[in-house]
């Protein structure tokens, strides 16, 4: 019988690749070079099965082809707002994800950002490599405290709950929580957390804020100019979630105006580009979208999808199925 045909959109860690090919008819992207509309249409009525990751953009006008061989869509990466969930399903293709596997490497770029943005440590190292450090001196690179703060985290799945166990149990934060359904109580008191009732109640109390929500239209420019004004004005903002869920060029105008204090962004609207006035803010700590970047977490992402793959195409219902 032969094995469904399986394409690969980007490469992948060597050892998810090696055990994809011992199951599955695979095409790998060697060149690891972003497949183009055209290219990823085509690819829908050549393959059964399409691995896209958040570079590949499946809106709905790629799914209206007369015939699609593609059965499933298995997404490297637990975010899908990059693909029409709806345009798939109604052509009968399953979408998967993978989750539970990234949450604490996000969630350490997370934290990483926030003591990074909190501490000038961006600066500081600029001025290093620079050459223009004098030496010690009480007044140089002032930063903000972090232990004992108060954390506001937006969006509290499984990242949001991890930042909060960092910053809870390891700083002694405070933590509130917004989030779109209410948390069992349980789940707060593991973190010593508070819900709050809407994002507008949240803010005001915030020495940080860290988004973890889903992206998408429903939470494009979730933090915008009328937010971020609420923030208090020595406030850090952190982005490991989605690009979209921040309007780049409001904050770009809070951070040069001093509206907030800093913040620290590893995901962007338009990504690879960025945002042309966030380039020279030095409030700002940005880093290339790494909250999964650990060999074992991309590692385990990949065998997330072959298990998903393996479970559609043994007839069953594949674990994480979205």
């Amino acid at each position: 019988m032969a094995k469904p045909r399986v394409l690969v959109t980007r490469a992948w860690p060597a050892p998810v690749e090696a055990k994809m090919a011992e199951a599955f008819d695979v095409t790998l992207n060697r060149d690891d070079r972003p497949l183009g509309a055209a290219e990823m249409k085509a690819a829908l009525t050549d393959y059964d099965a399409v691995l896209p990751t958040v570079t590949d953009r499946l809106p709905a006008e790629l799914f209206d082809a007369p015939q699609l061989r593609a059965k499933i869509l298995a997404n490297y990466g637990v975010g899908f707002a990059h693909i029409d969930t709806d345009a798939a399903k109604s052509r009968g293709i399953t979408v998967t994800n993978t989750p539970d596997v990234l949450s604490d490497c996000t969630a350490d770029i997370a934290m990483t950002l926030m003591l990074m943005a909190a501490r000038r440590a961006g600066e500081g190292e600029r001025e290093l490599r620079d050459g223009r450090w004098t030496g010690w001196r009480p007044t140089h690179l002032i930063g903000t405290k972090v232990s004992g703060a108060t954390l506001g985290i937006i969006g509290f799945g499984r990242i949001g709950q991890a930042m909060a166990q960092r910053a809870h149990h390891g700083f002694g934060m405070r933590i509130l929580v917004q989030n779109r359904s209410a948390v069992a109580p349980e789940i707060l008191a593991r973190y010593g957390a508070t819900q709050v009732a809407s994002v507008e109640d949240m803010l005001p109390e915030c020495d940080f804020v860290s988004l973890h929500c889903p992206g998408g239209a429903a939470n494009r420019h979730l933090i915008n100019a009328r937010r971020l004004e609420m923030m208090k004005p020595t406030a850090f903002l952190i982005n490991t979630a989605r690009g979209e869920v921040v309007d780049e060029a409001a904050l770009a105008q809070a951070l040069w105006f001093n509206t907030i204090g800093g913040a620290g962004l590893d995901v962007f609207e338009r990504e690879p580009k960025i945002h042309p006035d966030l380039m020279g803010a030095d409030n700002l700590v940005m880093l290339p979208h790494l909250g999964s970047a650990t060999r074992q977490t991309r590692e385990g992402m990949g065998f997330r999808v072959l298990q998903n793959l393996t479970e559609y195409f043994q007839g069953k219902t594949p674990q994480d199925k979205v």
